[in-house]
């Protein structure tokens, strides 16, 4: 089998995975364990935490002595049965601890699916810039597959879609011995403290066009972490109104809420053109300008007439809003850093992004979602502009202080290069 077609196998369950709960977990406590947007926030928190230490940490071990392929399966392993018990869990602080653990497993293997599709693609002569988005599609892909498995099924307030992901996640672990094994790096080992902890990409923080870039990628995952938190709870509470009982967005939030995800699909394959002519700065700008109009669409957007239309843009703008700083940003860190450090630097990506921005994320979005409730019921509308005023300030303050000369022939493929 292609190496290609392997790696999309391999994206495609990772993201499975993730798109049978993550979206729609937040209505299940919500609505059937009866949680609090805080102790709904505080779960997801979890993730971030996570993310603080592991995707670092994980990258370390790959970098220098497990094979990238072996742990990777083995976090998939741990992570099935972690999502097996948080089905059987009723209460909000064990279903944040089960849930801790889950994500300690799961999030190192995110940036550990990049080490291992970067590993392979170069090994057999392929090109990162062009060729790892067409496979990283097939993750994006996985989620909408798993998300219209939940919706079509109305399991979206059940726990059977935390049985599903757990199904999924031993899958893969089985798969992932499969892959071809990533060695680690043969480079001398430094005896100084600070590289036997695998610190190394730290000094990435050194350069201040690379610190800036990991503070407002922290800062744009908080904004991913406000709509996988509630975009989903948002759209069941429509069927508070008679009116929009019998709509689409009602009967089938998951399902609509995977448009997102179909936008995704378009978007990633036009990452390599968008560096390529504009650069990381400029792709960045644009991905902040769609995260406000996603705020703002959400805002206004109900389930019928123009409303409807509106839910449907902010679907729509969400692919650009979550590629154009998520992928991009992956493939610019696996640029500017060195060879020897590139697990640890997709580690610290992830750790900016999904570990501190998505810890933000989860406990502001909380306080706000419950600040605008008044008797049970949610300001919707006030709750979304808030949060589309953060992202217009956020790319305001990044247009004025971060400031980088892109050169096309950066981006290049092999074959531009040559010319």
């Amino acid at each position: 089998m292609a190496i290609k077609t392997r790696l999309k196998i391999m994206v495609f369950l990772q993201f499975f995975i993730w798109g049978a709960w993550l979206v729609t977990l937040g209505s299940y406590m919500i609505n059937t364990l009866h949680f609090s947007g805080m102790q709904v926030g505080m779960v997801y928190s979890a993730k971030g935490i996570a993310a603080l230490i592991m995707p670092g940490l994980a990258g370390i071990v790959a970098d220098r002595w497990v094979k990238a392929n072996y742990l990777y399966a083995l976090c998939h392993l741990f992570g099935a049965v972690a999502l097996y018990c948080a089905a059987q869990v009723e209460q909000p602080t064990v279903m944040f601890w089960v849930m801790l653990f889950n994500a300690m497993m799961y999030m190192p293997t995110i940036s550990l699916s990049n080490a291992i599709a970067y590993f392979c693609l170069e090994k057999h002569g392929h090109d990162t810039v062009k060729d790892f988005p067409p496979v990283r599609v097939y993750g994006t892909l996985g989620f909408i597959v798993a998300m219209w498995l939940i919706g079509f099924s109305k399991i979206e307030l059940s726990n059977m879609q935390l049985y599903l992901a757990s199904g999924a996640s031993l899958l893969l672990a089985g798969y992932a011995l499969t892959l071809p094994n990533c060695p680690t790096s043969r480079a001398e080992k430094s005896k100084h403290w600070f590289s036997v902890l695998g610190l190394d990409a730290l000094v990435l923080f050194r350069q201040r066009r690379m610190a800036l870039f990991f503070l407002f990628a922290m800062l744009l995952g908080a904004a991913l972490q406000v709509t996988n938190t509630f975009g989903n709870p948002f759209l069941h509470d429509f069927a508070q109104n008679p009116l929009y009982q019998d709509s689409f967005s009602v009967r089938y939030p998951a399902v609509l809420l995977s448009l997102s995800q179909i936008s995704e699909v378009f978007f990633i394959l036009t990452i390599p053109f968008f560096l390529r002519r504009y650069g990381i700065k400029q792709v960045m700008l644009i991905s902040m300008a769609a995260w406000t109009l996603r705020f703002l669409f959400l805002a206004y957007g109900t389930p019928v007439g123009f409303g409807f239309v509106l839910l449907l843009l902010s679907m729509i703008v969400y692919g650009c809003a979550f590629d154009f700083f998520n992928i991009s940003g992956a493939i610019f860190v696996e640029k500017e850093a060195d060879h020897r450090i590139r697990a640890s630097a997709q580690g610290l990506f992830m750790t900016m992004v999904n570990g501190l921005g998505a810890y933000l994320g989860a406990i502001a979005s909380g306080e706000v979602v419950d600040f605008f409730t008044r008797n049970g019921v949610k300001d919707w509308q006030s709750i979304w502009l808030v949060f589309a005023l953060y992202t217009l300030v956020l790319g305001v303050i990044f247009a004025l202080t971060f400031h980088y000369q892109h050169r096309p022939e950066e981006h290049a493929g092999p074959v531009e290069r040559a010319h």
